[in-house]
């Protein structure tokens, strides 16, 4: 059987990861993986996180399964978290998944059983996991212009243009903050537009929020999903807590499904358990079990968030350096948008010719659409890789 397998194509993440480890050079500069770097180049694990994992370690008494669904306290702390009161609890089904991508997998699951001939819409570009998912299920999928590379900010108007075409029942994909891979964000009032156009339509919102707490804040990070969740009948809205809790082996997500009202709810959560029995049976529970430990608890929340917000704070200063760097070599604000976006990641708005330059003569990795991980950089790489960025300019 095994003779008939065909090669997949490679992840150009993990080959640009493989890529750096083989390198020599003791001075390269690893902008490719995504995940969250201090200073010293480490993924830490954050202080409330040990302290929530010691409580659970001392006072658990068993490891037996929780339900389909998981731990209704994780639901709960993280509708909260996400949602913050802008919909009943009970128009809200949840579901644990293994991480944002089981989130995400679980929602595209649901809105093949809900809605099989539905379009998905996905923004240009996105995630890469999320066209991956739709062609493996087989779903139909469309994308709409999101990004301008030539000014490193959203192409409003391509995007109207683009969700015109969009028909009643298909869903539309959304960032909920800190857009990956550009990190440009929709401004409120641009929201508003796509809400009501979105509404309009009949579309169903499916919104993709795994960096809560990494833009400009807890709340202010939450403020585009409340707005969409409060906005309409049907929303999906997928979360991680990879990035904000620092957990990502643990791989802790949860998949949440605003409905009608508490009767559609019920029949929503009937189903979201149903796909989990399918695809992995129980979601995985330490992680969901230590993200409910903080936020259910007033010291380590207040911890939590205190930490959080030395991360999101010096990432907007690694960016705020790096664009003043571009301005002073360059004599210009070309670069501006570095400034402006939010987010571990950039799109740097180059061709795939100087990104290879940039790894080739200066050991800096970034992917080849030239998004770029923030969190890679520190005070001293900054000005190494602006320099890097002006010399490749003139090739």
């Amino acid at each position: 059987m095994f003779e008939h397998l065909k090669e997949q194509p490679a992840d150009k993440i993990l080959a640009l990861m493989s890529a750096y480890r083989a390198d020599p050079r003791t001075d390269k500069i690893d902008l490719g993986v995504g995940v969250y770097k201090d200073a010293s180049g480490n993924t830490p694990v954050m202080r409330a996180v040990k302290a929530a994992e010691r409580r659970i370690v001392e006072s658990q008494v068993t490891k037996a399964y929780t339900g389909l669904a998981g731990d209704p306290a994780f639901s709960d702390a993280m509708i909260g978290l996400v949602l913050g009161g802008a919909v009943e609890r009970a128009r809200v089904a949840a579901v644990a998944t293994p991480g944002g991508t089981g989130a995400i997998r679980q929602a595209l699951e649901l809105i093949r059983m809900a809605a099989p001939e539905a379009t998905v819409w996905l923004s240009d570009p996105t995630w890469p996991n999320h066209p991956s998912i739709l062609k493996y299920l087989g779903m139909k999928s469309a994308a709409y212009r999101y990004f301008d590379g030539a000014t490193g900010e959203v192409d409003f108007s391509g995007l109207m243009a683009a969700l015109g075409g969009v028909a009643a029942g298909d869903a539309v994909l959304l960032h909920g903050c800190c857009h990956n891979p550009t990190g440009a964000n929709l401004t409120a009032e641009q929201l508003a537009e796509v809400i009501a156009l979105l509404k309009g339509k009949g579309a169903v919102p499916l919104v993709d929020i795994a960096y809560q707490g990494f833009g400009d804040g807890l709340e202010a990070d939450a403020v585009a999903t409340r707005a969409i969740a409060s906005a309409f009948d049907n929303v999906l809205i997928a979360a991680s807590c990879s990035k904000n809790f620092g957990v990502y082996r643990e791989r802790t997500g949860i998949l949440m499904a605003v409905a009608r009202d508490e009767g559609e709810a019920k029949l929503t959560q009937g189903t979201l358990a149903y796909l989990n029995r399918q695809n992995y049976s129980f979601p995985p529970d330490h992680g969901a079990r230590v993200v409910t430990e903080i936020l259910t608890d007033p010291e380590l929340r207040a911890d939590w968030e205190a930490e959080l917000e030395e991360v999101r704070l010096g990432m907007l200063g690694l960016r705020e350096q790096l664009a003043g760097e571009l301005a002073r070599l360059t004599n210009s604000d070309r670069y501006g948008f570095l400034a402006r976006h939010r987010g571990m990641f950039s799109r740097l708005g180059v061709g795939p010719e100087m990104v290879e330059r940039l790894r080739a003569e200066h050991g800096i990795y970034m992917v080849g659409d030239s998004r770029m991980n923030i969190a890679g950089l520190n005070a001293e790489t900054v000005p190494v890789l602006a320099e890097a960025i002006v010399a490749a300019e003139k090739g």
